[in-house]
């Protein structure tokens, strides 16, 4: 039996061909005694009950059993006219097309004890707040990156004032919780099935050892993919100390898998900026032990060892990086003749501009906004800041999804492929009031100053998908005049005196790896070519590479791709001598010159 109990302001019921004294016997609801209903008579409160046809009983566990009177009660017709006694203190009675008039139930307010009891009980000012972070707790934890578990703990204590200790002993690491590390194993076998390059470089080369008395100082973004590679080049004899390049990225479950692996991992989610050197150093300053291979991803790695461990360069075998930054302040030391040691730029190497760059971004861009913001693609307008590998990812999704897209572009080449896309170039300046979404993707600085801030709408959203957080100029934002207001995990509302307000995402950091995941088997090529260029610098004879910048030879890249291939069940077409000799090259490649992207 389905009832329902309106306890409301002023519900009439009108009631037709019901003699008066019946009526007093009629009884909408009975509570039991047990509800310990108090009933009180007022004229200006109803009840309303309605019975399911199909039900016999009230369902046990009901929070309020109520049993309904076994004659129905007729409903008026619409032509039956209310006249109110004004000498009964506003109470009602209908007159019938036969004239006859029938007084209106007494109006009954049903309140019950229990419930009274429990809404008395408001909550203290320190429950109010524990409740709301509870509530705002939960509600982010589903859109944490890679579904982490790391928003999940209630400790606010910060890692470095932790002490603890993997199941062996071993206390060389400084990460959230050691006790994450089974739920970080299950994401790293769940990761290795998409990583089947490195799985096979792995399983090929583990005999051989080639990097046997490697020791790799890295520094990455620390998810289930980068545990995979860590776990590769541990196979192929490395030992490792990794820190985290981003200070929003780390899955800290992940980083608990490795720390019980016996990987010295300095990393956590939501690091100051002091944490986040503070982890650097950590892992390049310890006694016994000194790097002679780096793996970088941002430049920052090599940066704090130039500016403060500048004679560790002498034992540096070589330098790999990953991204635009990094490789931009590589060719910076190299102009300067400050580079210490040769540096294989692994950004610019087909397979990570292709791909990783091109295919990672068009998935990641929507995986990123929708978790944060649940907005609607479909007629939005959005600008996209630079039209790279990574703004053409991100323009071709929007476009997919019904995005109006614009582009902005200072490199001629870039803006008429833009153009032929089917996209339209402009300026900031000309489209920053009316777009919904702004997206940078140049790898520059203050592409979104305070001006085109303020200039903005009410709700447009602000993101970064470069990997350095210099696009957005959010320290212009931190003023006494604006209010920050935190909505989720990685999503602000700064608000104007005005009232206008922006969504600023992840502060203007890396959007997808902060707010959301990326697609691991993108990222098996990334990490299989940074391994091989670990393996090549490690054991390159001295002499074959300068104090230089280099790109990985692309024989390596082919070699990368192919191991990719069997995934897809592909099938490659090989070349006849014959073929190969007009072609000017050899059967098994390489087959596009080193200066090829």
């Amino acid at each position: 039996m389905s009832v329902q109990v309106v306890a409301a302001k002023m519900a009439e019921v009108e009631l037709k061909d019901v003699p008066s004294k019946e009526l007093a016997t009629v009884s909408p609801v009975t509570p039991k005694a047990e509800e310990q209903a108090v009933i009180k008579n007022e004229p200006n409160t109803a009840v309303t009950s309605s019975v399911s046809p199909t039900s016999e009983s009230t369902p046990k566990g009901d929070p309020c059993p109520l049993t309904a009177s076994p004659n129905p009660v007729k409903m008026p017709q619409a032509s039956a006219m209310k006249r109110t006694d004004p000498q009964q203190n506003g109470g009602e009675s209908f007159v019938n097309r036969d004239g006859t008039v029938a007084e209106a139930p007494r109006m009954k307010k049903i309140q019950f004890a229990d419930q009274k009891q429990e809404f008395n009980k408001r909550p203290t000012k320190i429950g109010r707040r524990s409740l709301s972070r509870s509530i705002s707790q939960s509600s982010t934890d589903s859109y944490s990156s890679a579904a982490s578990y790391t928003d999940s703990s209630d400790d606010e204590t910060s890692p470095r004032d932790k002490q603890q200790k993997n199941s062996k002993g071993s206390g060389d690491f400084c990460i959230k919780n050691i006790k994450q590390a089974d739920f970080g194993r299950r994401e790293i076998e769940i990761a290795e099935q998409e990583m089947p390059a490195l799985m096979a470089l792995r399983k090929r080369a583990q005999g051989e050892k080639p990097l046997a008395g490697a020791k790799v100082v890295g520094c990455t973004h620390i998810t289930a993919q980068t545990a995979v590679l860590m776990e590769t080049l541990a196979a192929l004899g490395a030992q490792c100390r990794w820190a985290a390049c981003n200070i929003y990225s780390t899955q800290n479950e992940v980083a608990a898998a490795l720390a019980e692996g016996g990987f010295s991992v300095f990393a956590w989610k939501g690091e100051s900026e002091d944490d986040f050197w503070w982890c650097i150093d950590r892992c390049v300053n310890v006694e016994g032990w000194q790097p002679n291979m780096i793996l970088d991803d941002g430049g920052d790695l090599t940066h704090w060892i130039y500016k403060k461990y500048p004679n560790m360069f002498k034992k540096i075998k070589g330098i790999v990086e990953e991204s635009v930054t990094g490789v931009h302040r590589l060719y910076q030391l190299s102009k300067a003749g400050k580079l210490c040691v040769p540096a294989m730029n692994v950004n610019d190497s087909v397979t990570k501009q292709k791909f990783d760059n091109l295919y990672c971004c068009r998935e990641s861009i929507l995986d990123g906004l929708k978790r944060t913001t649940d907005v609607m693609f479909g007629g939005k307008q959005v600008v996209v800041c630079g039209y790279g590998e990574v703004g053409k990812g991100c323009c071709a999704a929007l476009k997919a999804m019904g995005s109006i897209v614009y582009v902005t572009e200072i490199d001629p080449i870039c803006a008429l492929q833009a153009c032929m896309d089917g996209f339209r170039l402009v300026k900031l300046n000309e489209v920053i009031r009316q777009v919904d979404i702004v997206i940078t993707c140049t790898g520059n600085k203050n592409v979104v100053v305070r001006e085109y801030l303020d200039r903005m709408k009410n709700g447009c959203i602000v993101c970064n998908m470069g990997h350095s957080n210099t696009e957005i100029d959010v320290a212009s934002l931190r003023t006494p005049e604006l209010t920050w207001e935190r909505v989720r995990s990685q999503v602000d509302h700064v608000i104007w005196p005005d009232g206008k307000r922006i969504v600023l995402l992840a502060e203007g950091r890396l959007l997808n790896l902060s707010c959301s995941t990326v697609p691991t088997f993108v990222l098996s090529i990334t990490a299989t070519t940074q391994a091989l260029a670990l393996i090549e610098l490690y054991n390159a004879p001295e002499g074959r590479y300068k104090q230089d910048v280099y790109l990985l030879p692309k024989k390596m890249d082919e070699y990368v791709a192919s191991l990719h291939l069997p995934t897809f069940d592909a099938h490659l077409t090989e070349l006849t001598d014959e073929q190969a000799k007009y072609l000017g090259l050899n059967k098994n490649g390489p087959f596009k010159p080193n200066y090829y992207r």
